[in-house]
């Protein structure tokens, strides 16, 4: 037998033989046709493995005689971990240009450190992902060991999107990279580290804040993005209403007291605060901070870092800055009860200090403070106010459309009629998610005299926001459902955002703007039916009249517009009702006229949410329907009245000027009963609407 020679190994090897295979095995693919494959086997008797070989890739199969040790050695060289990583980049290519921007303390030993664990394809990769990270917007960059790879996941407007796996064998050297960046120790990989980083992307700075966490299959790093172009610190920037900007901007007219910004981890605090500290800064006010870490380097705002390892904390850092002469001290994060004394009697001295808190919402913010170990007298005297927050996914304005589906039952109440209400539709624009960009819903809390009386006295949360809801303080329930109703964001988003106030039912009223109508007509509402007794159809004159007991119980709950006669309405289409359904009026007078002189009552509609309500008043024999209307369109009129039943067989005649037949066939799926283009002839018009009544009603059209 022919003893191998191990050094002339052909690459292309690797892809007709699996790395999996070729160690169960133990064989080396050494040269691969299109009719045969030869390798290297220490145990050229092993039928099983010839036979499976031959089986799979098709091909007669060679073997040779090679030593356990040089297959081994050869097998890891051939399908060692770089290969993997150059397979995956194929395809992935990324004009963006990353550039690593050295700090100058430690820019030697950061120097020696690339230089003796850095490997071309792994930085390439790292590259791709921080690169394309940072070019979808992405505020985090999440990359986690998990069974059989490390997936790679972008959070984007609030949201984790997975958007590659890396195989096992590149997850260490992609992780020592990142590490290596960010100045951390890349043996260690026991225990937590944070570190700091600045690349260039395409020529633009980028700060990036790292942080690994020992798991169960490996690190686990997570890259904030601290993208300064992106940030616009300005409160007007942020998507807040004129009345809470201007609340806000009444706080901050105060010299002195303490500013709380609250919300849980990632709802924008710090954007806020530091917007807050943009407005108030001048040339003649001296800003210090004390933060941990320093997110954003602002100009002209002297910055201090907390180093707790050199003795410099919160409390630390605060008493030196107050002997600094400043006028306005930010503090990052009041975490305990240090902290929150020396900001609280710093604000008694005369200095404003706006600071965050993790609270779910404002009022709370003062039994936080009070469970730190804080007496109450102390906050009602230095809280100004409290800026709880949320952030909102803002809907793509190249793909939103109008939602007419059924809304919630507990959302009835806050949703005025005949408002429109919007849904997510996914576009190229916004990576078929249908949410480009975020904004902030906001409740702002003001210490007016009733609330401070409330906090000093040590009363409850409630107590404290039913004093605030008084003096105008809206929930953030409130903030955000206004701007679902304007058509920014969706129902969906929001109740992802905020959970519906538990005490609705109980009597609480809705804000202005929204008042829960006296009788629901919103269409897009299954199960909300007009209080007013619909005219009866034709072929109600079938059914038998109701019994007497029935009808008194009836008018007894009711006003009914016109008594209830056994025979209805006249026999034949002349006592008809058409609903018109057209954005056009001078068309819409046209056919009123046109019907009238045929005897049809006629109702009318200029779009399709007020269709719909026209549907749910007038209760129409038939419906002669425009495609082109404004807000929402004979398409989505069309499918809302084929889902309900209570309008499933009222006839329906699309009269449109798109004569095309991809409009008539969709029309027709849709349940529509006859097309007509525009323009029409009257009296064809006349004929269908008499033809279409007929076969559904049971009528004999008349004979001419």
């Amino acid at each position: 037998m022919k003893v191998s020679d191990c050094a002339k190994v052909e690459r292309a090897g690797r892809d007709v033989v699996p790395e999996s295979f070729a160690k169960k095995y133990h064989i080396l693919p050494l040269r691969v046709t299109d009719s045969f494959l030869e390798i290297a086997a220490s145990n050229p008797f092993d039928l099983d493995c010839e036979k499976a070989l031959a089986f799979s890739t098709g091909r007669e199969v060679r073997i040779q005689l090679a030593s356990p040790s040089k297959i081994r050695d050869k097998t890891e060289e051939l399908y060692r971990p770089e290969n993997v990583i150059d397979k995956l980049l194929e395809g992935m290519e990324s004009d963006a240009e990353v550039t690593q921007i050295e700090e100058h303390d430690d820019a030697e030993e950061l120097r020696i450190s690339a230089e003796e664990a850095s490997q071309r394809p792994v930085v390439r990769l790292v590259d791709l992902i921080l690169s394309e990270g940072i070019l979808s917007r992405a505020s985090d960059i999440h990359i986690e060991p998990e069974e059989g790879g490390v997936a790679v996941r972008y959070r984007i407007d609030g949201v984790l999107r997975q958007v590659m796996k890396v195989p096992r064998a590149a997850g260490l050297p992609l992780v020592s990279r990142i590490k290596i960046i960010s100045s951390m120790d890349i043996a260690d990989r026991l225990r937590p580290q944070d570190g700091r980083a600045r690349v260039g992307v395409n020529g633009v700075p980028v700060d990036l804040r790292v942080s690994t966490l020992p798991a169960a299959l490996g690190e686990k790093v997570v890259i904030r993005v601290l993208d300064a172009r992106r940030t616009v610190l300005s409160l007007d920037s942020i998507g807040l209403s004129t009345d809470e900007t201007v609340a806000i901007h009444g706080l901050l007219e105060n010299k002195d007291g303490v500013i709380l910004v609250t919300g849980p981890t990632g709802s924008g605090k710090t954007t806020t605060l530091y917007s807050c500290i943009r407005h108030v800064q001048s040339e003649g006010v001296n800003i210090v901070t004390v933060e941990d870490p320093v997110e954003y380097r602002l100009q002209g705002i002297v910055q201090v870092q907390v180093n707790e390892k050199a003795g410099l904390t919160f409390g630390s850092a605060l008493r030196s800055i107050l002997r600094q002469d400043p006028d306005v001290v930010l503090v990052g994060e009041i975490r305990d009860k240090e902290t929150a004394q020396i900001a609280i009697q710093a604000s008694l001295t005369g200095h404003l200090v706006p600071s965050t808190l993790h609270t779910n919402d404002a009022p709370n913010a003062v039994t936080r403070l009070m469970d730190i170990g804080i007496e109450p007298y102390k906050i009602a005297t230095a809280i100004r106010g409290v800026v709880a927050q949320r952030l909102m996914r803002r809907l793509c304005p190249g793909c939103k459309e109008v939602w007419v589906e059924a809304i919630p039952a507990k959302l009835h109440q806050w949703l005025p009629p005949d408002t429109p209400v919007y849904r997510s539709a996914g576009c190229p624009e916004c990576a078929q998610t249908g949410y480009r960009g975020r904004f902030s819903i906001v409740e702002v809390l003001r210490n007016t005299p009733e609330v401070e009386r409330r906090i000093g006295a040590g009363e409850t949360a409630d107590r404290i926001a039913e004093a605030a809801r008084a003096t105008g303080m809206k929930s953030l329930w409130e903030s955000g459902l206004a701007h679902v109703l304007k058509g920014a964001s969706t129902i969906d988003e929001l109740l992802r955002v905020v959970d519906v106030p538990q005490d609705d039912e109980e009597g609480r009223s809705p804000p202005a703007g929204t008042a829960k109508p006296s009788r629901p007509s919103d269409p897009r509402v299954s199960g909300r039916v007009s209080v007013s007794t619909p005219a009866p159809r034709p072929s109600d004159r079938h059914r038998s009249p109701e019994p007497h007991s029935a009808n008194e119980a009836m008018t007894a709950k009711f006003d009914l517009l016109e008594p209830l006669t056994p025979t209805g309405r006249p026999i034949g289409p002349g006592g008809a009702t058409v609903l018109l359904v057209d954005d056009e009026d001078q068309l819409r007078r046209v056919m009123k006229d046109l019907l009238e002189r045929e005897g049809y009552r006629v109702a009318e509609a200029a779009n399709g949410i007020e269709a719909l309500d026209q549907v749910d008043r007038h209760a129409p024999d038939i419906i002669v329907l425009d495609l082109n209307l404004p807000g929402l369109d004979g398409y989505g009129v069309l499918s809302h009245l084929r889902s309900r039943p209570s309008t499933a067989k009222i006839p329906v005649v699309v009269l449109t000027a798109r004569g095309d037949e991809d409009n008539e066939v969709r029309v027709l799926e849709l349940g529509a009963d006859d097309f007509l283009s525009k323009p029409f002839r009257a009296r064809a018009l006349s004929a269908r609407l008499k033809t279409i009544l007929a076969r559904r009603y049971g009528w004999t059209p008349p004979q001419h």
